[in-house]
């Protein structure tokens, strides 16, 4: 009668156990971290159903979680999972280099699928331009750049120290910082130095190891 039927069904009968779990592909599996920066690796799986998702360390094929329980005696490692989501996430706290490496998103399928992460750890450091000890005449300025290296995220500030104190602009004029984040980069400008700005000064980003340079005034020619 060239008539079409269309059929209604809950939208559970949808959800039905023949669907097999997969994985979501759009999620990163790259991720780069700083030492001591918590990493997270976002394993996304649909239609998961009863089964379970596990994170295994590659290297040693170790279990570190399965569902939200974690297996290793190792705590830095926990799983993160809300009701209702399909997201699985790895979260490592405090990693260090040797946390680098793959990590794989495992479920209890039979076979079992996983998919790969791979986490580099990277040491941060500051660099100050120029050479560890810097010779000036009491009058000149002092300008020192700091750059912050091998760092995924801008880090959120970067201090200046002369010997053990942030250095304090109200003691003296003419004491100048200009902090560019996204370059990751800062200078302290003292202006017309005089010889008790001599000492040691120390570039501290938030996530990196810092960087110090000995500044020498010398007074006349």
């Amino acid at each position: 009668n060239g008539r079409s039927v269309v059929e209604h069904h809950p939208s559970s009968y949808w959800e039905q156990p023949f669907s097999q779990p997969y994985f979501d592909n759009t999620t990163k599996r790259e991720t780069t971290t700083t030492v001591g920066q918590s990493a997270y690796l976002h394993c996304r799986v649909r239609n998961l159903g009863d089964r379970a998702v596990s994170w295994i360390r590659q290297r040693d094929l170790h279990i570190l979680t399965v569902g939200i329980l974690t297996y290793t005696n190792d705590q830095r490692f926990q799983s993160l999972h809300s009701d209702g989501s399909d997201e699985w996430t790895l979260k490592i706290s405090s990693p260090q280099v040797r946390d680098s490496g793959i990590y794989e998103c495992q479920v209890s399928t039979e076979p079992k699928i996983s998919q790969a992460f791979n986490l580099s750890v990277v040491v941060s450091k500051a660099k100050i331009n120029g050479n560890s000890e810097l010779y000036i005449k009491s009058g000149s300025d002092i300008n020192l750049t700091c750059i912050v290296l091998q760092t995924p995220e801008p880090p959120s500030f970067i201090y200046w120290y002369k010997g053990d104190n942030v250095i304090n602009y109200s003691q003296r004029g003419g004491i100048s910082v200009v902090t560019e984040k996204q370059t990751r980069t800062s200078r302290l400008l003292i202006s017309r130095a005089l010889a008790a700005d001599s000492g040691n000064y120390t570039c501290a980003p938030s996530t990196a190891e810092s960087a110090s340079v000995l500044v020498h005034v010398l007074n006349g020619e």
